[in-house]
Order: structure tokens, then C-alpha cells, then sequence
């Protein structure tokens, strides 16, 4: 069992200021894996401090020793990999062969995207013969990153933060925070200046609260859920600091009838993937009504052979979900779809021979209308709903009806059909034919999905203030 009850600030591990044991439980057997502690006012305020009285000196480092750190953060990143796959696949229950390839791959294919990103990016930038346009780091920024990726969500907010010249405080998620506690010594390792990465463990209400209330802190950035998203969003408006949100999601998956039975198992696994708790989880699938019966035929099948088990044994397969609160509530959600449409697949309980751990059944509801609950309340589980229409117009209204704008997709072979429909989705991404999104590609969404955007450049402009300076050149 993991024992670490101490905080990162300023270059230094530190006891919290007052005992608060939390104890981590890991999703596949229930038992307890690590005790932490959650921080108060006191271990905020001092990482905080550490942090501003940090930047000055590091937004003004020459850019070249800011990459040269990245870059040897990345090196121990590289040389530890198997620690924090073992750490993730503990934690929120990430099967130990996906935890190596895709939780720890996501954090390194992210630093490297970064490192191409800033190679190139100018700081300062002529905006007439005599003017110049500056962009700047904002400042101390207050960083809550949660469960589901955390490597991928620590990294797209840590390293371009750091990268551009500002100061962090990461607050990880209390449910799952041995990946963050890693990356913390990672960065002490790679031999960052004291105050420019700082880590406090501590729960929403508490540690998330007090960051971004915080006077002191110029920028949230956050990921999670839209409710939390909001209460940030309100939190931080009595001191106006930016804030930041990559929320939830509800993405429609539009499959139209030329798309093939590839096409149908894509996106039944796609949806699985991470036992559904990925907010650009593609959960309700559009299908045109005339290859509508053989889709939920296929997906149904999917679902049934998708193997469900813990996250420690190697093999391809879904672990449990994270928590027994969201067990729960995606068994309340499953509930409530019972009496809505039809279950083709899966159901209530846990999958059979697993008697202990926050396994869910992968499920498939068929005959779903957009205004049914599962529909449109974002389940974070196993759960694909299967909606059918009847035209273009149709799908594409479907799938803009709903609060969120994450990610949409599309399955079809016509290029003029998928181009057109693109256009129409109210996303901020729209993935087509299974074809993954580039490196550095901007990351983000529309409506209740939130605001900025993630990764490369974009990612590390999200970090940055812009300063117009007259008389740069003199007439």
C-alpha cells in the first residue's frame, strides 16, 4: 500500500499543515491501495505563495532553458513509464496493458507535441513596422485535473503552463492522485526551480474552492464535469482571474447506411473504451434507418463479448469503473433506461464471476429518442444508446439537441457528405471515419462542454496574456 501524506511546494515535499487521511480505494477489488491527505487554507496558501514568488524569475528564463527542462522532463517521464502505469491502472482501474500504451502514452505523445509546438513559437511579434505584440505568461496558475486520463490531462495543462514562463499549483483528483504525486517527482527530478511546479492534494470543496477563490491566482484550468465547471466558473468571477474549461460531454456518433460493418464494431468499442469514462466518449449512436436493425444486431454483439475484468490482469479488456459513487449512479442511469427504451445488451449488476469491484456491464439501449434521460445526460459509463433517423437534416439536428458540443463523429465513406455534415455539428471536434486527431491538434469543445482549447500551440496560448506596445521602432 502506497503511504504519502505530503505535499509538493517550493522544490520541497512537505507535511500538510493539519492531518486529513483520505484513503485511496482501488476500483477492482475495493480495498484501500494508498492514504493521502487532503490539504486546507494553510497548504493552498503556501503552495500559492511558493508559486508567485517563483514566476518572476521563470517567466524571464530564456525560452531555451524552459525547453531544455521539458525536454529532460519527458527523458524521466520516459525512463519511469512503468511506475505510473502501475500507479493509474491502481488507481482508477485502467487494465495494466491500456494504462502502458494509451493512459501513459497519451502523457508522452503530449510533451513531445509540445516540444515541436515551442521550438518554433515566437513570444514577440511585429504587428506593424513600428508596433509589436507581445504575448506573455499570465501568471500563477491554479490547475484541477481528474480521474478518468490523468496523465493526458496533467500534462496538457502542466507543461504548456511551465513552457510559456508561468508558475502551477496541481490540484489532481482526490479519488486518483498516485499518477499526480509521480509526475510531481518527475518534475523535482528533472530539475525544475523551486515554486514553478507545486501539487496539494485535497477534494473539490475544499483545495479546488480555495484555489480558485484564491487572490493570487490568475488563471483556473480545469477538467471534470459541467456541474463542478460552473461552480468554478462562479467561484472565480469576485477576483475576474480567466478560467478555463474542458467539461463534459454527450457525443453523437452519426452512422450513416454507407459506412459499413466496420464501421457498426468501431463504434460500439469506441464507446467502451476506457470502460466509458471519457467525456469525448462517442454514447449516443445515430443510425440511419435503413441498416438501423443490423447495427443494433452488431453493437449488441460487441457489447456482449467485450470482456470485463480487473485492472491488474494483462489482456485486452475493460476494467471497473472508478469509484462505488459512479458505479452507482451509472446503475441509477441504467435503471431509469430500462424503463425508456429497449436493452439489447448488458443490464443492471455486475458482470457475472465478478462479485467485488465497480464492474458494470457494457450495455446498449436500442429504439432511444433524443429526449430520453440516457439521451442526454452524460452516464460516464459502458452505455451506448442507439437512435435512429430517417435523413441528413435529421441526424444533424439530433446530434446538435443536446446542452454539450465535445466531440461528434461521422461514419461514412463519401468525403462531399462527411465535409458537409462536419460543418453543420456543434462541437469542438469532429472525428470521422475513426481517423484519430493529430498531434498538438486544439482539444476543446462548444456550449456546456467549455471553453479554450488544449494541445500544441493552442494549448500553449491558452497560458498567455497579450501586450500591445507602441514606439517599438521609432519613426
Amino acid at each position: 500500500m502506497v503511504d504519502n501524506r505530503k505535499f509538493y511546494i517550493n522544490g520541497a515535499w512537505v507535511n500538510p499543515a493539519k492531518a486529513n487521511d483520505f484513503d485511496v480505494i482501488n476500483p477492482s477489488n475495493e480495498e484501500v491501495c494508498a492514504t493521502i491527505s487532503l490539504g486546507g487554507q494553510a497548504d493552498t496558501d503556501a503552495a500559492v505563495a511558493a508559486a508567485r514568488a517563483a514566476f518572476d524569475g521563470w517567466a524571464f528564463t530564456p525560452k531555451g532553458d524552459r525547453i531544455a527542462l521539458i525536454k529532460r522532463l519527458l527523458e524521466v517521464y520516459n525512463d519511469r513509464q512503468e511506475e505510473m502505469a502501475q500507479a493509474m491502472s491502481m488507481e482508477m482501474g485502467a487494465p495494466i496493458s491500456m494504462s502502458r500504451v494509451n493512459q501513459v502514452g497519451a502523457g508522452s505523445w503530449h510533451l513531445e507535441g509540445f516540444l515541436k509546438a515551442f521550438e518554433n513559437f515566437e513570444f514577440e511579434r511585429d504587428f506593424t513596422a513600428t508596433e509589436k505584440t507581445l504575448l506573455e505568461p499570465i501568471g500563477v496558475c491554479a490547475l484541477i485535473t481528474p480521474w478518468n486520463w490523468p496523465m493526458n490531462q496533467i500534462v496538457l495543462k502542466a507543461v504548456p503552463a511551465m513552457a510559456v514562463g508561468c508558475t502551477v499549483v496541481l490540484k489532481p483528483s482526490e479519488i486518483a492522485p498516485l499518477s499526480g504525486l509521480l509526475f510531481a517527482d518527475f518534475c523535482d527530478q528533472a530539475g525544475f526551480p523551486k515554486g514553478v511546479f507545486n501539487l496539494v492534494n485535497g477534494d473539490g470543496v475544499g483545495v479546488g474552492t480555495q484555489l480558485s477563490t484564491h487572490p493570487e491566482v490568475d488563471m483556473v484550468s480545469f477538467t471534470g464535469s459541467s456541474r463542478a465547471g460552473i461552480a468554478i466558473s462562479k467561484a472565480a468571477a469576485d477576483t475576474l482571474k480567466r478560467v478555463s474549461l474542458e467539461l463534459g460531454g454527450k457525443g453523437a456518433n452519426i452512422l450513416f447506411a454507407d459506412a459499413g460493418e466496420k464501421a457498426m464494431h468501431y463504434s460500439a468499442d469506441r464507446c467502451f473504451r476506457n470502460s466509458g469514462q471519457s467525456c469525448n466518449a462517442p454514447t449516443r449512436l445515430l443510425v440511419e434507418r435503413s441498416v438501423y436493425d443490423r447495427t443494433v444486431e452488431v453493437v449488441s454483439e460487441v457489447a456482449n463479448n467485450t470482456r470485463v475484468g480487473p485492472a491488474s490482469e494483462e489482456g485486452k479488456h475493460i476494467g471497473p469503473v472508478v469509484s462505488e459513487a459512479q458505479f452507482n449512479k451509472i446503475q441509477g442511469l441504467i435503471e431509469v433506461g430500462m424503463g425508456e427504451a429497449r436493452l439489447t445488451a448488458g443490464g443492471l449488476g455486475r458482470p457475472d464471476g465478478l462479485n467485488r469491484g465497480f464492474y458494470v456491464k457494457p450495455t446498449v439501449f436500442a429504439d432511444v429518442d433524443n429526449t430520453m434521460t440516457i439521451a442526454r445526460e452524460e452516464i460516464f459509463g459502458p452505455v451506448l444508446s442507439v437512435i435512429p433517423f430517417d435523413t441528413e437534416e435529421e441526424a444533424i439536428a439530433i446530434a446538435n439537441d443536446t446542452p454539450y458540443g465535445l466531440t461528434n463523429y461521422i461514419q461514412t465513406p463519401d468525403d462531399e457528405k462527411r465535409r458537409r455534415v462536419a460543418r453543420r455539428l456543434r462541437s469542438g471536434m469532429v472525428e470521422t471515419n475513426g481517423q484519430g486527431f493529430a498531434q498538438g491538434s486544439p482539444f476543446g469543445g462548444y456550449k456546456q462542454s467549455g471553453n479554450g482549447r488544449e494541445g500544441g500551440t493552442f494549448g500553449l496560448e491558452d497560458f498567455l496574456e497579450v501586450k500591445a506596445v507602441s514606439g517599438w521602432v521609432s519613426k
